[in-house]
């Protein structure tokens, strides 16, 4: 176990707007990694940085699947070693926590970690084979099972289970626009009712258009140095305390349970082993929310709700911005937008500017520590990274 001086610590950090842009991969990955060296507030130099991380997934086929060598190029130090990790959604939460890894071990004092996705310059068909099937390529895409229909499949099992209202999913979706409305970065900037996610086209039954996350594009940088360091940088860093990681089953049908996801419990209960707090002391959290359902899970997986109590706690606005425990203060996947490599990075941006007390019009008042939760495609793999101000 690190001692806390030798944790890892955030200093910087960058992030693009979301959405179906005209930049090029290299264009948003040297806007979000200016913008991270940029933010720190004592400054940083390039040749600071002994090593980075980049979680992608590649998507539309660009630089050939050598994409991590852009970093040590942005950086102008193309003799620093850098690695593309790829774990599906999760890629840039296990990016984010390889890096944390490398600080903790001695190895390295400062870290660049970058998430970064095309997505909107493939070709359609492309499009709808990665993002309209599940993992599972034996059974679950052979029937004709969507991504959108994995997830469908947990929301009947949780709604028959636990009696979980469709209203409750539709109430995510419309916090989550909400609060994208605070979020210049967002993709979306349009707020919804329930009736509005009710009436919209089904996708995959009891889903709908406005329960599922857009494509998008984007890309987020953090900085990350070694605690004991960290006054160099900013006396307001923002300490990485726990990290977990776990994965389950990639199809359905081996899995344990269709109302809860094993590898979110398993990342959470390592995390949070390893951090000074417990869940009861937490002031936000970043969820990962593909679909609605996904972020009704989460809430209970990670001992946020009770089984089956997820519901409720959304509909009474305890994850709103004056909840008890507001959930994606950014708009989360729903309606921030969902680059897939780049999304934990994204969710770490949220987080560092929130301790900071920077996040402007969508601020939660006197946020101290904080939850990021990143999975990877229906569930078979899962991060969560755990954080403290100062």
């Amino acid at each position: 176990m690190p001692t806390p001086s030798d944790r890892a610590a955030i200093v910087g950090a960058g992030h693009t707007r979301f959405g179906v842009l005209t930049e090029g991969p290299r264009e948003l990955l040297s806007r979000a990694v200016a913008g991270a060296l940029g933010s720190v507030d004592r400054g940083m130099d390039r040749g600071d940085v002994e090593e980075a991380y980049l979680g992608s997934l590649g998507f539309s086929g660009w630089q050939l699947g050598n994409s991590a060598t852009l970093l040590a190029e942005e950086l102008g130090r193309p003799g620093v070693p850098v690695s593309r990790v790829e774990n599906a959604c999760a890629s840039a939460g296990y990016a984010l926590r390889a890096g944390v890894h490398a600080i903790e071990s001695g190895a390295r004092d400062v870290v660049l970690v970058v998430g970064l996705e095309k997505m909107t310059d493939a070709p359609s068909r492309r499009r709808r084979y990665w993002l309209g099937v599940s993992g599972d390529t034996e059974w679950e895409r052979l029937a004709g099972l969507t991504f959108a229909g994995v997830y469908a499949l947990l929301a009947s099992c949780h709604m028959q289970k636990y009696g979980t209202p469709r209203e409750a999913l539709a109430e995510v979706a419309v916090k989550n626009h909400r609060n994208a409305l605070l979020n210049p970065n967002a993709q979306f900037h349009k707020a919804i009712t329930r009736e509005e996610v009710a009436r919209a086209p089904r996708v995959a039954d009891p889903l709908g258009l406005m329960d599922c996350c857009p494509v998008t594009d984007g890309a987020a940088a953090l900085l990350l140095v070694r605690r004991s360091l960290a006054a160099r940088y900013t006396d307001t860093p923002v300490s990485i305390v726990g990290t977990g990681a776990a994965s389950d089953y990639l199809a359905l049908q081996e899995r344990a349970s269709l109302t809860s996801l094993a590898a979110t419990r398993r990342a959470a209960e390592e995390a949070f082993r390893r951090a000074p707090f417990d869940r009861r002391a937490l002031s936000l959290a970043e969820l990962h929310d593909c679909f609605t359902i996904a972020e009704l899970l989460a809430l209970e997986d990670l001992g946020l709700a009770g089984p089956g109590e997820a519901a409720r706690l959304t509909l009474d606005g305890g994850t709103a911005l004056g909840g008890a425990i507001p959930i994606n203060p950014d708009g989360g996947l729903k309606a921030k937008g969902h680059p897939i490599g780049a999304t934990g990075a994204s969710q770490a941006y949220e987080v560092f500017q929130q301790l900071r007390g920077a996040a402007g019009a969508r601020q939660v008042p006197h946020a101290e520590r904080a939850l990021s939760h990143n999975v990877g495609g229906s569930g078979a793999s899962a991060t969560v990274t755990l954080y403290e101000a100062g």
